[in-house]
């Protein structure tokens, strides 16, 4: 028996050796290739549109794992380039995406035409003059007079600054940046092997003084990337006051342990807020940084606006926009906030740090009251730990995450990982933004000791409830809802009905006893509903004529169908009075027969036969 456990542990030592390898090895290794010309332990690595010339021996870092953050960066800063370059009568190219077209119709019934009637006139004359205005075009690899000046303050290998050199169009100028001498001459000699001399430029310095020196309005950077090995607490002060107004901040963050509650009082120090163990640690772990860049902004009279803020493999990326305004840094209070966990049964509750009142055209801005919980939780009787402060507002701009899902979705072959951010960004587009961090399902059953429920049926159970609910990105089986604790629970309890657990197995001090004794006060419904239809004749519009609108005859028949499957008709009177398109007469005989299922009759009773006769053939 020993040497049959030791022999299967060996073969299952090796599978998993070899699925690694299978996974992430092989994938590094094809991108990886040798040419002639190249310095003795030199080799060629290729992702994107760059080829990277890589020492051997590691002496300069690279990470293949994050080409997922490198490609989300461009398709991000293409996106920003875009709106900024746009005021600046520029117009960017980029390749393999097609223009965007707008297409305007209008139906005869006077229902489209009336709500264009309505739209003001200012917009119509700004159109015009937007479509009489000449526009500059921006290609990639190319340099824009009128373009972004981007700064990557730890550049490594210049692998992403040259990739935005060849895949980002509007850029002014690229300045990679890295402390290591030797990672210096590495970006300037990638730079001049991928020919982006003219745009890219090497720098060998430390990356906070790079940003200090640039706080002028005049030398501030239109986008400033920090993806630190570790966390960018040292370089986010002098970020904040570099970035030029309504730049563009793009932060990465690979300490994760301390941010997810590990190190809570190491978090404290970095980033002025106490992490906690928590499911919900990664979304927390976006909402700490986010408060530690405006918290930081605001000593300069400055505040952040989070674009698109996204949990990946095993760190997080946050694109903000940073703007001016004293009025509303004042705001600054009311959009962070305390957090208080229950050890026990997860619930959490959040409490503003200020709040702000309005006072005709005044605001007035005072302290917050609390707490928002006892010294116990009221569901399982357990203590509350007490974190943050962290950012409670929503973590991204909607608008722009759809313009940047909608560029990447239209040119598929672009990015490597075009699928990939595809998904995360469908998903950031369907959660809830005004509901800060989420509930775990797995781990809501796993305190009462029950089964999980199919996560269907329990967002269905928060819908009928009255309650709005969606997931995720940061976690596969999370569940965003504005529903408080106690309906969570209720809704528990009565899945719990269903799914008894063993009562006598629970301890009297644990909370799911707890919380299984207390009579539920909502009675859940478990249906999976399904959502009606907007509107009448809702779906696919008929394709438009020639003269526009509608025919009459499409219509009629548009609304003898609606709603078809939901009502089926039994009666067989009620079915259309058409002949049947197989019907024929036999000339000798006068008979009318049906030449599917030679039925003789009417062309009326044909028809109808048909349709029984096909529905029964399909049954079969």
């Amino acid at each position: 028996l020993s040497m049959l456990s030791l022999f299967l542990s060996l073969l299952y030592l090796t599978s998993t050796f070899l699925n690694n390898v299978r996974n992430f090895v092989m994938p590094a290794l094809l991108t990886w290739s040798t040419e002639p010309g190249l310095l003795p332990g030199e080799t060629v690595v290729r992702e994107g549109k760059a080829a990277i010339l890589f020492p051997s021996a590691n002496e300069v870092f690279y990470n293949p794992v994050q080409e997922f953050n490198r490609d989300l960066t461009c398709a991000v800063i293409t996106e920003f380039a875009r709106e900024q370059l746009a005021q600046r009568g520029v117009r960017i190219l980029v390749p393999g995406e097609k223009d965007r077209v707008v297409v305007r119709l209008s139906e005869e019934n006077g229902t489209e035409d009336q709500e264009a009637s309505e739209q003001p006139e200012k917009e119509q004359q700004n159109e015009e003059e937007g479509d009489k205005k000449e526009y500059i075009t921006a290609s990639v690899g190319e340099r824009c007079e009128q373009g972004l000046r981007v700064l990557e303050g730890l550049a490594a290998s210049g692998l992403r600054s040259v990739r935005f050199a060849l895949e980002v169009p509007g850029l002014k100028s690229i300045t990679a940046n890295d402390y290591s001498a030797k990672a210096a001459a590495l970006i300037a000699r990638n730079a001049q092997h991928n020919n982006v001399s003219h745009i890219l430029q090497a720098s060998q310095r430390d990356a906070s003084m790079v940003m200090y020196e640039a706080r002028g309005k005049k030398e501030r950077y239109d986008v400033i990337d920090l993806d630190p090995y570790g966390s960018p607490s040292p370089f986010l002060d002098a970020a904040v006051q570099a970035v030029s107004e309504g730049g563009l901040l793009c932060i990465t963050c690979t300490d994760m342990a301390v941010m997810a509650g590990n190190s809570g009082e190491t978090c404290y120090s970095k980033y002025g807020s106490m992490s906690i163990k928590s499911r919900y640690c990664h979304e927390m772990a976006l909402r700490i940084i986010l408060h530690s860049l405006d918290q930081r902004a605001a000593v300069y009279q400055r505040y952040i606006e989070p674009l698109l803020s996204v949990s990946v493999d095993f760190y997080i990326r946050v694109f903000v926009r940073v703007k001016t305004g004293q009025a509303v840094v004042k705001n600054s209070a009311s959009k962070h906030a305390l957090l208080y966990n229950c050890v026990g049964c997860g619930a959490f509750h959040l409490q503003r740090m200020g709040k702000k009142m309005s006072q005709g055209k005044h605001m007035k801005y005072s302290a917050a009251t609390g707490p928002p919980v006892g010294p116990n939780c009221e569901h399982c009787r357990q203590r509350h730990q007490l974190g943050g402060p962290i950012w409670a507002e929503p973590i991204h701009d909607i608008k722009f995450v759809q313009k940047v899902l909608g560029a990447v979705s239209g040119n598929p072959t672009h990015f490597r990982t075009s699928k990939r951010i595809e998904g995360v960004l469908s998903m950031v587009t369907e959660e809830l933004q005004d509901v800060p961090l989420y509930y775990v399902l797995d781990h809501l059953s796993s305190t009462v000791h029950c089964n999980t429920p199919p996560l269907l049926q329990f967002r269905s159970a928060l819908l009928h409830a009255g309650y709005r609910v969606s997931l995720s990105h940061a976690c596969k089986n999370a569940v965003k809802t504005d529903a408080p604790a106690g309906v969570l629970w209720d809704i528990i309890r009565c899945w719990e009905k269903s799914n008894p657990v063993k009562r006598e197995r629970l301890s009297e001090t644990s909370p799911a006893q707890h919380i299984l004794s207390a009579a539920p006060t909502l009675q859940a419904c478990f249906e999976i509903r399904e959502d009606e239809n907007p509107q009448a004749n809702w779906g696919p519009k008929a394709r438009a004529k020639s003269g526009g609108g509608i025919s009459s005859e499409l219509e009629d028949k548009r609304k003898q169908f609606q709603g078809k499957r939901k009502k089926p008709i039994t009666d067989s009177s009620q079915l259309k009075s058409l002949p049947c398109k197989k019907f024929r007469k036999v000339r000798p005989l006068d008979y009318n027969i049906c030449s599917v299922f030679r039925i003789i009759g009417t062309p009326e009773s044909c028809f109808i036969s048909c349709c029984y006769q096909t529905s029964q053939y399909l049954r079969i």
